[in-house]
């Protein structure tokens, strides 16, 4: 029975998810569901685990959510974040629209603007280069999910998105990990996308489909007066820098070095610290004083333009509340898995996901485990949180066992975690299409491509570590 309502609750979930609930309502009333029969009462199990590990899970990702937001909303509404989409597009012009897409939607995921902001921001360049172009409007949401929640996501070394600062925290590894590995997975996210988009641009020409007649969400022509692109590009650099800077993941002598011992002063108070020792947290604390200061930096640069907008608070009090929003949903998918994986009956399931391998190593389980939670969840962030919770610290030590390090596991982990997360109840992906003004029916074909191709991409890396072993 135990199994039965593990997997009842999972389709419940995707069910109700798909139908537009939202996941902070849900998932605690689908973890009761699936601990029915388990021999735990349903209130301890939502009180003492789900509630719990939601704390925990708020408590340490938190500050990167909050920042991160200010930092995007700070860019886009002083305008920077528009001045550097601009200068990319207008570089590489119309005849490289598609080349121009994914580029624009990299340097500013990479450069630390939350993904969400990058769609909005770069759509309106993107649709007009693409109607310049005549090149179908619906193959666009694929492109821009390929430049945007791709290779400059999970793959880039470095890059501040919240999904490659979680495994941090259950590795004690940082957002520089496995650099040659994430380098190669970013070559083949890219050269997929920027060829299957323009095989399809090809063929559809061919049979004389252009951009179509779209009248949803279509935007104007017309280009406000930006700041200076080159010093709306600082802040974004700031960010990569500062980061490798201060989490020195390189052990440089001359850079920043966190005090083991930081954490010491806290022992005479007994309190109950989530972090181990520093390690385990000096990535988080590194990307958050990065993003405080590329923040007050974006704030003196589009100082103008935030003024006429209403001020600097709009984009902080903007940002802050949707902060509050994005982190409660992955706690809530984050607390849901750590309730299955607590579950009795569910140490059949964890063993047959720790049983699988492909030679010697935890890979094959971690790449399998992640992609599954991330199909049932529809969010990459959420997905890969799961699988770390639940078999983290298995795979950590089995990794350990054969001597691979943590940081090949971390950067595996991150490019599984963007392997079928554009479900159809993805919420980023029926958010990108709303921005887009299109449907499921007029883009998911390429979509659903484009997640195969994708898929493979981990795979890809998986065979090169094996063969050679590099990192």
């Amino acid at each position: 029975m135990g199994i039965s309502m593990i997997v009842f609750s999972l389709i419940l979930l995707m069910f109700f998810a798909y139908r537009g609930y939202s996941i902070i309502f849900i998932a605690p009333i689908f973890a009761v569901v699936a601990a029915i029969g388990s021999g735990h009462a349903s209130m301890p199990v939502y009180s003492e685990i789900y509630m719990t590990k939601a704390a925990e899970y708020i408590k340490t990702y938190y500050p990167v959510f909050l920042l991160g937001a200010v930092f995007a909303k700070i860019m886009e509404q002083g305008g920077l974040a528009a001045a550097v989409a601009d200068k990319i597009v207008s570089a590489l012009g119309r005849d490289k629209a598609i080349l121009a897409v994914l580029l624009g939607c990299g340097v500013l995921t990479y450069g630390g603007l939350s993904v969400f902001v990058v769609a909005f921001v770069m759509y309106p360049f993107a649709a007009i280069l693409f109607k310049q172009a005549d090149i179908p409007k619906r193959l666009l949401p694929g492109l821009l999910w390929m430049g945007i929640f791709t290779y400059s996501m999970v793959a880039i070394p470095g890059t501040p998105q919240i999904q490659n600062i979680i495994p941090t925290s259950f590795f004690g590894t940082s957002t520089w990990s496995a650099p040659v590995l994430g380098l190669i997975g970013a070559v083949l996210y890219f050269g997929l996308a920027w060829g299957w988009i323009s095989y399809r641009h090809k063929k559809l020409k061919e049979k004389g489909e252009g951009y179509g007649h779209h009248v949803l969400n279509e935007p104007e022509e017309s280009r406000e007066a930006l700041p200076d692109w080159r010093l709306s590009s600082l802040p974004l650099l700031l960010v990569i820098v500062l980061n490798l800077l201060i989490s020195n993941p390189f052990h440089w002598e001359w850079a920043y070095h966190w005090d083991p011992e930081s954490l010491d002063s806290f022992i005479p108070l007994h309190l109950s610290l989530l972090a181990g020792g520093v390690d385990k947290v000096q990535a988080i604390w590194s990307i958050n004083a990065a993003l405080i200061v590329s923040s007050i930096a974006a704030a003196v640069i589009g100082r103008r333009r935030l003024k006429l907008k209403g001020g600097l608070a709009k984009p902080i009090n903007t940002g802050a509340i949707g902060s509050t929003t994005a982190i409660l949903n992955v706690a809530s998918g984050y607390a849901y898995g750590c309730v299955i994986a607590a579950l009795p009956a569910f140490a059949i399931i964890k063993d047959a996901l720790l049983s699988l391998h492909l030679g010697n190593g935890p890979l094959m389980s971690a790449i399998v485990t992640t992609g599954i939670m991330t199909g049932v969840t529809g969010s990459s962030s959420g997905g890969m949180t799961i699988a770390l919770g639940m078999l983290g610290q298995e795979w950590l030590a089995w990794a350990q066992q054969i001597g691979m390090s943590a940081d090949v596991l971390h950067r595996i982990i991150c490019m599984a975690s963007e392997c079928i997360d554009t479900v159809p109840q993805s919420g980023a992906l029926v958010t990108l299409l709303a921005v887009c003004g299109l449907t499921h029916r007029e883009s998911y074909y390429d979509v659903v491509i484009l997640t195969l191709l994708k898929t493979l991409v981990v795979f890809a890396c998986l065979g090169v570590y094996l063969m050679t072993g590099i990192e």
